[in-house]
């Protein structure tokens, strides 16, 4: 079992503190989220909440660059795993983010973890010129364009939405960037049984999670892949997320990553470093020692 820190709604000149700390404390990794900027106003619906609002998006809350953000991280600790949760794929070109990545793996040691999404506001689409409705379409084309120029090996793509000749990407990742598919759709899941590494939750209760282990399960069978590594990464609200029986649930079911989410879920916002010191010390004591035995 992995246990990884949200690092979303941390305050920018803390994020460095906190991400040293989880390290040091016994955290596996750290999760760094994504958005490009903050629009006065938004009219597509947030698929995770009852009132279609996403929650604590503010003009004062923090979205860093991701792979800038985690290559600075990684920097400052030694062995912490960064992931984004999640990144807007197919907003952006492939062979773009191809080179992000795997300039990110390979200056870190390969402790970079991509967390896909294909996005849920379209006013960030309508920004970059790049169409909304069709980003399930150009997500699976971008997975396969990724993973063929983090071969390293000369390679030529010619799909749907992008076209080139052969070339070759350097520095390339000892091993191929993992994709992790976010996302709670029909789409999203199936997305993830069949092109995924693995599944991360936007943020669920035990037992909704545990249905989402067997529905995956369902479908990498459907696909085939039930004998390839897989990785379940999942994010508790609600009930008792720190409870150590309903993690040892989770893990019975499979699931070897758990997302501990933002601080300002669990200390409130405009924490200062020595309380995340202190809520993160607590639950290692408390959730990862008692969970590792």
């Amino acid at each position: 079992m992995k246990f990884w820190q949200s690092m979303f709604l941390c305050e920018g000149d803390q994020l460095f503190d906190a991400a040293q700390i989880a390290e040091e404390v016994g955290f596996d990794g750290a999760a760094v989220s994504d958005h490009l900027v903050h629009f006065e106003h938004v009219e597509t619906p947030y698929p995770y909440s009852a009132d279609g609002k996403p929650p604590s998006f503010t003009g004062e809350t923090v979205w860093p660059e991701a792979w800038s953000t985690c290559s600075a991280l990684a920097a400052k600790t030694t062995r912490l795993q960064f992931v984004t949760n999640v990144y807007i794929v197919p907003l952006r070109h492939p062979v773009e983010l191809a080179k992000a990545t795997s300039s990110a793996a390979y200056f870190s040691g390969g402790r970079i973890c991509l967390g896909a999404g294909a996005g849920w506001m379209k006013e960030e689409f309508d920004m970059l010129g790049v169409d909304f409705h069709t980003r399930g379409k150009r997500f699976d084309e971008c997975i396969d364009v990724m993973r063929k120029l983090w071969s390293g090996n000369m390679v030529e793509h010619h799909g749907e939405f992008f076209d080139f000749a052969p070339m070759q990407m350097t520095p390339s990742p000892a091993q191929p960037v993992p994709i992790y598919i976010g996302g709670m759709s029909k789409a999203a899941l199936r997305r993830a049984a069949q092109l995924g590494d693995g599944w991360m939750g936007p943020g669920q209760t035990v037992d909704a999670a545990l249905e989402t282990v067997t529905e995956l399960n369902r479908l990498r069978a459907e696909y085939g892949r039930s004998n390839e590594p897989f990785h379940f990464f999942v994010p508790l609200y609600g009930g008792q997320p720190n409870d150590v029986d309903d993690i040892k649930r989770l893990v019975d079911a499979g699931v070897d990553g758990i997302v501990s989410l933002p601080f300002a879920f669990n200390i409130g916002p405009n924490s200062t470093v020595d309380q995340k010191r202190a809520y993160l010390e607590d639950y290692a004591s408390k959730v990862i020692a008692k969970v590792r035995g």
